[in-house]
C-alpha cells in the first residue's frame, strides 16, 4: 500500500509540475524556519525592497541597473492564500510592530523585469518567482512519511528524557505509568495523552528552551484541524514489530498517526514542497545561544533532520518538468542587527557549524548551499557605551515595552544603547554552552528585543524601502543567476 501511494503521489507530483511549466511559473522559491526565525518579515522586506528600488548592492541585477521593474501580480493559485504583504508592510512601518508568526501556507507571485548582461539573445527579460512561506514546524514532519508509529514513539520518548526535556516531559510521561499498550482504546484516554504530550510540545518551544525538534508541528499549530482525530494522538512504548489488537490503546494510536501521514504531511509535500525549485531556512540561532547547549544541540539536530526532507541536487529540463530538484538551499542566520557588526562573521559560523551534516548531505548529490548572517529589516544602528573605563561597541535602537536592560524596563518609545557581548571566535564553542562572552551578572545584555525602526519618508511621501543587513547577498545567491 505504501509502495501504491507514493506512485501515485509520485505522478501527482509530475502533473503539477508540468501544469507549472505550461502556466510560465518561472521559479517557485520556498520560505522556512522554525519558529521566530523571521519569516514574514523576511518576504515582506524583500518584496518591497525589489519593488521600491531598495539598496540592493551585492544583488549584481540591481548594482547594474538592469532591474527594470518589480511588480506584484495575481495569486497563482485559487486554493493558497495570498501572503498579506500590504499589512505586514503596514505592521512595519505604520504600527512598528512585527507582523503574526506564519502559522499556515501563503504564496505570492512577484514579476521581475530585467536586462540581460550579454548582448547575443534578447536583452529585455522577465522572470516570474512564485514565493512559497510555510511554517518549519510542517517541514519537520515530514521524515515521519518513512516512519512507523512504533519508531517514532521510541524517538519521540527518547528524546523526552535528555536532560533539557526531562522536566518539562514529567506530567506527560507521569500519565503512560500504568497505561499498558494492549488495554482497551478510549476516547477519554487518547484525549489525555494528546492534550498532555502537545503541552509538552509547547513548552519546549518556550523562549526560555527554545527546543527546535518538536514534530508533529501540527499540534502547535492545528488551524482547522484542532480537536479532530488526526491529532488526538500520542506516543506510547510500543514494541517494535508487534500486532496489537484491533480494540487497543496502541492500534487507536497507530491509526491516528497513519491518518496524520496521510491528510497532513502527504498532501503538503505532494501540493507545495516536492514543486520548489529553491530554498531558504531561516533560523534563529541566538535564542538556541541564549538558552544553552541542550537548545544549540537540539537546533543541529532539527537542521539536519531539515536536509533529509529536501529534494536537492541538480537541476535540469528533465527534473523541472516531472520530478523538481531544489538546486540551491540558503541558511540564514537571522536577527543579526542584534550584534555588533564584528560577531557577524562569528555568528555565520555558528550556523555553519550547525548545519554541516546537512550541507554535506546536500552538496553529495549536487544542490548549492550558502550559509549567511542577516536581519531582513534593521531595527538597530551601532554606536558605543561607557562601561567603567571601556568604551565598547554597542547597539542603539527602540526596546520593545516591558524589554528590562540592566534594571531599567522600557516603555516601548525610548532608545537604548545595548552591549550584546561578543560570540566566540571558535564557533565550535557554541555547541559546549559557552557561546557569549558576556558574564552572567550581564545576562540581560544579551538579546533585547526591539521595536521595528522608525520609518523614513522619501520625496513621495511613501515610506523608503526597509533597512537590511545582507538581503542583498541573499538574493544574488537565490536569484541572481536567473537575471543574468
Amino acid at each position: 500500500m505504501t509502495l501504491l501511494s507514493n506512485l501515485v503521489t509520485e505522478a501527482q507530483i509530475a502533473a503539477r509540475s508540468v501544469a507549472d511549466y505550461v502556466s510560465g511559473t518561472g521559479l517557485r522559491l520556498g520560505v522556512t524556519g522554525l519558529s521566530r526565525a523571521g519569516k514574514t518579515v523576511f518576504i515582506t522586506s524583500l518584496v518591497h525592497n525589489l519593488t521600491q528600488g531598495g539598496r540592493l548592492p551585492v544583488f549584481r541585477a540591481s548594482a547594474d541597473g538592469r532591474l527594470t521593474r518589480a511588480t506584484l501580480q495575481a495569486q497563482p493559485d485559487d486554493a493558497i492564500p495570498r501572503f498579506a504583504y500590504e499589512d505586514h508592510l503596514a505592521s512595519l512601518t505604520i504600527d512598528r510592530t512585527w507582523p503574526e508568526s506564519t502559522r499556515r501556507i501563503s504564496e505570492l507571485r512577484l514579476h521581475i523585469a530585467f536586462e540581460r548582461r550579454g548582448s547575443w539573445r534578447a536583452r529585455n527579460a522577465s522572470l516570474t518567482i512564485d514565493i512559497i512561506d510555510y511554517p518549519g514546524e510542517w517541514l519537520l514532519d515530514l521524515p515521519l512519511i518513512g516512519k512507523s508509529f512504533a519508531q517514532w514513539s521510541r524517538e519521540t520518548l527518547d528524546a523526552s528524557a535528555a536532560s533539557g526535556r526531562a522536566t518539562l516531559a514529567a506530567a506527560w510521561r507521569g500519565g503512560l505509568q500504568g497505561l499498558a499498550p494492549d488495554s482497551k482504546g478510549s476516547e477519554q484516554v487518547a484525549r489525555e495523552q494528546a492534550e498532555r504530550f502537545t503541552a509538552y510540545l509547547r513548552a519546549a518551544r518556550q523562549d526560555r528552551y527554545a527546543l527546535s525538534t518538536l514534530p508533529p508541528g501540527r499540534f502547535l499549530m492545528p488551524g482547522d484541524l484542532e480537536g479532530s482525530p488526526a491529532l488526538t494522538f500520542a506516543p506510547l512504548p510500543v514494541e517494535e514489530g508487534r500486532t496489537y489488537g484491533s480494540e487497543t490503546i496502541a492500534a487507536m494510536m497507530e491509526r491516528r498517526y497513519e491518518s496524520y501521514k496521510t491528510h497532513v504531511i502527504r498532501p503538503f509535500f505532494r501540493d507545495h514542497f516536492s514543486r520548489l525549485d529553491r530554498q531558504i531556512v531561516l533560523v534563529d540561532a541566538l535564542s538556541a545561544l541564549n538558552s544553552g547547549p541542550s537548545a544549540v544541540r537540539d537546533l543541529q539536530t532539527a537542521l539536519s533532520d531539515v536536509m533529509q526532507s529536501f529534494r536537492a541536487g541538480r537541476s535540469s529540463l528533465l527534473s523541472t518538468l516531472f520530478r523538481p530538484r531544489i538546486d540551491k538551499i540558503l541558511f540564514a542566520a537571522t536577527k543579526a542587527d542584534h550584534l555588533h557588526h564584528t560577531s557577524h562573521d562569528r555568528l555565520e559560523a555558528i550556523l555553519r557549524v550547525l548545519t554541516a551534516r546537512a550541507i554535506a548531505r546536500a552538496e553529495d548529490v549536487g544542490a548549492k548551499i550558502d550559509v549567511i548572517a542577516l536581519a531582513a529589516v534593521r531595527a538597530t544602528r551601532e554606536g558605543a557605551v561607557r562601561h567603567g573605563n571601556e568604551v565598547l561597541d554597542a547597539i542603539i535602537g527602540t526596546p520593545l515595552a516591558g524589554e528590562e536592560v540592566d534594571g531599567e524596563i522600557f516603555d516601548g518609545s525610548a532608545e537604548g544603547a545595548i552591549f550584546p557581548g561578543e560570540l566566540p571566535a571558535d564557533p565550535r564553542r557554541a555547541l559546549r554552552g559557552d557561546a557569549l562572552a558576556v558574564p552572567e551578572s550581564e545576562a540581560d545584555y544579551r538579546f533585547v528585543r526591539f521595536r521595528p525602526p522608525v520609518p523614513q519618508a522619501g520625496d513621495d511621501g511613501l515610506p523608503r524601502p526597509l533597512p537590511h543587513i545582507r538581503l542583498d547577498r541573499a538574493l544574488q545567491f537565490l536569484l541572481g543567476d536567473k537575471l543574468e
